[in-house]
This record gives C-alpha cells, structure tokens and sequence, in this order.
C-alpha cells in the first residue's frame, strides 16, 4: 500500500514539528512539506500533489478556510482536512461547505488523529463530536431533508448515534457485533434513504430532525 503523504499547514512551528514527528511513526504516513501559512500552503499543494492537508484555520496571509476554497476552484485532488482550536458556528458551517472531509479539534489524542486520518482516507468524513451541534445550528439550507420516523429502523438509529460519537465503521462493527463491511452497507443505506452524501450530513440531518 502506497504511504498517505501529507502537508502539514499551521502557523505554529511547535505544532508543525509536534505533529510531523507523531506522523512519521507511523509506517503508513509520509510527511512531505509544511507551511506557515495559507499562501505557502496553497504553493505547496500546487507543487507536491499531497494526497491530505492538514490545515489551520486561523492563519496570516491567507487563511484557512480561503486556502479551501481555492483548492476547490482550482479542482485540486488533496484531501482537505480543518485541525483548529476553534468549533464556533460561522468556522464550521463555512468549512464544511467548502467541502473538507474532516473537522477536527486539536485536542485529539494523537492516537485519534492517526485513526482519523485512517478513516478519511477509506472515503469517510471526520466531524469532531464537539463540533457535531455547533454544525446543526448552521449546517448549510441544502441539508433540509425530512426523515420520515419510519425510513429509518432501529439498527440505523443505533448506527447513526454511533457515528455521532465519531467511531469508524470497524469500531461500530465491533459494538454491534457486526463486520465492517455489513456497517459500511448499512451506512450506504442510510445515506441513500436520507438523501445525504456523507457521515457529517448523516449526523446533522439526524439532528435538526430530532431523531438525536
């Protein structure tokens, strides 16, 4: 299996550093660039072709958020991933609409960011728990789906809220007694009969419907 190559973008040299020498033990993750800043990390992305970016938000010269957004203009395939000190709503509606694959708050244990970047990079999306009801709040209009009590029965609702509390797909498994592969088409299933794309728009849309 080919090593995830990662850029690390952060304004703070002592969290760079933090982060690069916890992510070089791992076997499977390759850090191939950092950048101060926005700007440097928008050219780095250019240059490096990284396969994930972990980005701060709250940066000079271009921040976070605006790195995301010409990221996507530009059609480039790094995987976007938000590491912030910060949850309040207007950040993570914005990020998310931006279309990050993950949101997650620096206070992880380092084992967990590893697994979440395991997870992200299987096609799953990370939304830290704590930030799970700020994004109810101001989740973007297109996420206005109605879940009728019946579409969902009561194995997806133990699901759902498994996902609320941001555990992978093998982990529900184990909870559930249940393989992986069984839960990914579980939440397949879900996905489908809820209209939504993805765990966070899951997890939100199960919110604002009360059903969590």
């Amino acid at each position: 299996m080919n090593k995830v190559r990662i850029l690390l973008v952060d304004d703070h040299e002592i969290v760079r550093k933090g982060l690069s020498s916890m992510l070089q033990d791992e076997p499977q993750f390759e850090v191939v660039g950092e950048a101060s800043n926005g700007q440097e990390g928008l050219e780095k992305i250019r240059s490096l072709e990284p396969d994930l970016a972990l980005i701060d938000i709250r940066m000079k010269e271009m921040s976070g958020p605006a790195l995301c957004r010409t990221v996507r203009q530009e059609n480039l395939k790094t995987i976007l991933v938000i590491l912030t000190s910060y949850a309040d709503e207007a950040l993570v509606q914005t990020c998310l609409q931006l279309g990050v694959q993950g949101y997650i708050l620096k206070d992880i244990q380092g084992f967990d960011l590893v697994k979440s970047i395991r997870t992200i990079m299987q096609g799953e999306s990370i939304l830290d728990p704590k930030a799970t009801k700020v994004a109810v709040k101001l989740i973007e209009q297109g996420i206005e789906n109605s879940i009728h009590p019946r579409t969902l029965n009561p194995r997806d609702l133990d699901i759902l809220r498994l996902m609320a509390e941001g555990l992978t797909n093998r982990e529900i498994g184990e909870k559930m007694f249940l393989s992986e592969n069984t839960i990914k088409t579980h939440v397949l299933d879900i996905f489908r009969r809820i209209g939504v794309k993805n765990r966070i728009e899951a997890v939100v849309t199960a919110y604002r419907q009360g059903i969590l």
